[in-house]
């Protein structure tokens, strides 16, 4: 057992190493890894669930955001701490910043056989302004060059992340995967709810980039428009994210007819049971959505937006409708197209349930991940 490979994940939080790569831990620890995750933990019974699927935790605490330069070189040296204290044989890195200054650590830690996993890129990566622009050449060069190496893997959850970034797909050390991927198996395909009303629902952080509020204006613009439709909203806002909405807000929309704000919620099966249709109108920087693979895997339609990984899943007028990010026209239009075809509902909710066995399941995707860190142990 002490000869195991020693496989660290450096990760932001609790919730989204289980919800994203704990699936992908379990599965290397059934490989003959020994699996150590370094993590933030914001609540503690989600401590016991990382230890009872074998993963042992280290905690750290790190700003989220790129923050002051102080702090930037605080975590690296955080990390570079946590890596020389594990020694693995392959790094996981997860999430841009941590890809960036997790490199850098790793690189001073003597970690040279690392995975980079890029779950998408933000704000930059929505962004069309020059700066951005700029940011993603940058980025570009330093996953190309300083932070590269021979026994280094870059993965992507679609295929124009790295293209935006100057990345060559042909490169055989990148690789894209299925999101987190999801196991078809566990969600329960119910039966659609009666026609009437259309009941859309947005599972999300409650922050701009989900594109809740234009969620919120295309419902009510449908609903004057005569569409028998409604929307619910779960998901909690984000006090560490800018463009989160405030509570206010949300209660405000409440109280309008056809819309309702739940918060959070655990029970993600009963959502989808209880609506026809799933609203994913990101307004991009986003890897694949893991709420549009649960909805998919749920038997949903999905109305999303042509931003990366969403219209990777997503076949505009198969899986569902697409519609250009942050456009509450189009997005009126596509509720009512679905408000007023129930045949297209059902024939998307089915076909959105059959595109996951096109590489988005758990079993692909944590597949890929296991092969590359096989990969990686036996390069000498």
């Amino acid at each position: 057992m002490t000869n195991r490979p020693k496989l660290l994940f450096l990760v932001s939080e609790d919730w989204f190493f289980i919800s994203h790569f704990l699936s992908t831990a379990q599965a290397a620890i059934r490989a003959g890894f020994d699996v150590t995750a370094a993590l933030r933990v914001k609540d503690e019974a989600r401590v016991k669930v990382i230890e009872h699927a074998g993963v042992k935790l280290i905690r750290i605490d790190h700003v989220r955001g790129f923050g002051s330069p102080l702090a930037m070189l605080g975590d690296i040296g955080n990390y570079a701490k946590v890596i020389r204290s594990v020694a693995p044989d392959v790094l996981h890195l997860v999430s841009l910043r941590i890809v960036l200054f997790g490199a850098v650590a790793g690189i001073l830690a003597g970690a040279r056989k690392r995975l980079h996993a890029v779950t998408g890129l933000g704000v930059m990566g929505a962004s069309t302004s020059a700066k951005a622009k700029v940011a993603r050449r940058i980025i570009g060069f330093l996953l190309r060059y300083p932070l590269n190496g021979r026994d280094v893997r870059i993965v992507f959850e679609n295929a124009d992340d790295p293209i935006s970034l100057g990345l060559r797909l042909d490169d055989p050390r990148h690789m894209i995967v299925g999101g987190a991927g999801v196991d078809p198996d566990t969600w329960a395909v119910a039966p659609l709810p009666p026609v009437h009303p259309l009941k859309l629902a947005l599972v999300a952080r409650m922050v701009e980039s989900k594109g809740v509020i234009e969620s919120v204006e295309a419902v009510t613009a449908a609903r004057q428009q005569g569409a028998d439709v409604s929307l619910d909203l779960y998901g909690d806002p984000d006090p560490e994210n800018p463009r989160s909405i405030i509570e206010a807000t949300l209660q405000q929309w409440s109280s309008q007819p056809g819309i309702r704000w739940h918060g959070r919620t655990s029970d993600i099966a009963g959502v989808w049971r209880d609506h026809h249709v799933a609203l994913v109108p990101s307004r991009g920087g986003e890897g694949l959505p893991r709420s549009l693979l649960e909805a998919a895997a749920s038997g949903r339609a999905i109305l999303t937006t042509s931003t990366p990984g969403c219209d990777t899943y997503v076949r505009d007028g198969i899986e569902g409708l697409v519609v250009p990010p942050a456009d509450v026209p189009s997005l009126t239009r596509a509720i009512l197209r679905f408000a007023a075809d129930p045949v297209l509902v059902a024939s998307c909710a089915s076909a959105a349930r059959a595109r996951l066995y096109d590489g988005f399941t758990t079993e692909a995707v944590t597949a890929k991940f296991v092969s590359v860190y096989q990969d990686l142990t036996r390069r000498s």
